[in-house]
């Protein structure tokens, strides 16, 4: 392990308005993770210590040494459910859809989805996948958006199982297709409630093992949900940031959970946030109720340089796209100078990036 970095502190990074310019780098092409690591836990860790400015290299297995008895671990456990669907329109021309909600309808399986085509369907048309399963098209919303009924053959759920596919982002580009290890590595093993087009991926490095070496410690972990939509991903294209504005989606915290986190920070230790998407449903519910209770709605919370965290004290997170929310979430936690200086050494070493890529620690 080695240990890189001064002892300085610096005040944190904050300015009125922040330029969507100052959260870009370059990244070659060859560190996009287009495949999960082989082992999850054996992804590498970049820690920072805040206070310090310190950057120590590390390995995911090693978490428990950088973290306390006491502390716990707040983990996401939405399921990606299998959302891409791959068919025809009449006229012949190939259509991929992403659904993205169902709405309540006694019964009937109607969606909300993403349509991408070379051209978008019109209204009252019908999208084929298999004889087992087509849709029509009965609104068109914008932003690419169409209101879907399903018609199919015996459940919905056992047809999208057989026909979708893994709803992969689109910078994970490969030669081959790896569908059945995506089914498996595209989700975390402690995934229980599905809902997610997206996974909640600093979750992906953790292992029932890890699990137990971190509890022999007296480190604990609880969940909430928070079923990851497209707002997470949707591009920053204000060059303000501040004029960005967060879509909505659903969470749920239990009262065992909030119980859990509130005697954590009765007690002095640490919170740890797994990911961008636990952070925002700690924090969402925290300016929402004044503390942390049980709760579930529609979070939109969007957390830039300057906003106070009220519940955070350390976050597990991967290596994000530039200009995105996650990165301005993650710029806003440990201050941009340092975030800035992270990446461009994680670049140096080679770490891998983006959603099947490493990870990091920032205490």
């Amino acid at each position: 392990m080695k240990r890189v970095g001064g002892t300085a502190r610096r005040a944190p990074y904050f300015l009125s308005a922040i330029n969507l310019t100052e959260f870009n780098y370059e990244l070659p092409d060859s560190l996009i993770a287009a495949f999960p690591s082989r082992e999850r836990e054996g992804s590498r860790l970049l820690v920072i210590r805040r206070g310090t400015e310190e950057i120590i290299h590390s390995v995911f297995s090693d978490l428990g040494n950088f973290l306390d008895a006491g502390d716990l671990l707040v983990l996401n456990d939405t399921k990606v459910f299998p959302a891409r669907l791959i068919g025809s329109k009449d006229s012949g021309g190939k259509i991929e859809v992403l659904l993205l909600e169902r709405f309540p309808d006694d019964g009937r399986s109607f969606w909300l989805a993403l349509v991408d085509a070379a051209k978008k369907p019109r209204v009252g048309s019908a999208l084929h996948f298999r004889t087992s399963l087509s849709a029509e098209v009965f609104g068109e919303i914008g932003r690419g958006r169409f209101g879907l009924e399903f018609h199919h053959d015996g459940e919905f759920g056992v047809q999208l199982e057989i026909l979708g596919q893994p709803p992969l982002p689109p910078y994970v580009r490969r030669r081959r297709e790896a569908e059945a290890l995506d089914r498996e590595r595209y989700q975390t093993v402690y995934a229980a409630h599905p809902g997610a087009i997206a996974a909640p991926t600093a979750g992906f490095h953790f292992t029932e093992e890890l699990f137990a070496k971190l509890a022999a410690k007296g480190i604990e972990r609880a969940t909430l949900t928070l079923h990851v939509g497209p707002g997470t991903f949707q591009p920053v294209r204000v060059h303000e940031i501040e004029n960005h504005r967060m879509e909505g989606e659903r969470y749920a915290l239990d009262a065992a959970t909030a119980a859990k986190i509130n005697s954590t920070k009765a007690t002095g230790h640490r919170i740890v946030a797994v990911g961008s998407t636990s952070t925002r449903t700690l924090e969402w519910i925290a300016r929402q109720k004044g503390k942390v209770e049980a709760a579930e709605g529609i979070a939109r919370l969007y957390l830039r340089p300057g906003d106070p965290f009220r519940v955070l004290d350390a976050l597990i997170t991967n290596f994000h796209l530039p200009g995105s929310t996650p990165l301005i979430l993650v710029a806003a936690f440990a201050g941009l100078d340092l975030i800035r200086r992270a990446y461009q050494e994680a670049i140096e070493r080679q770490y891998r990036f983006y959603s099947y890529g490493d990870a990091m620690l920032i205490l």
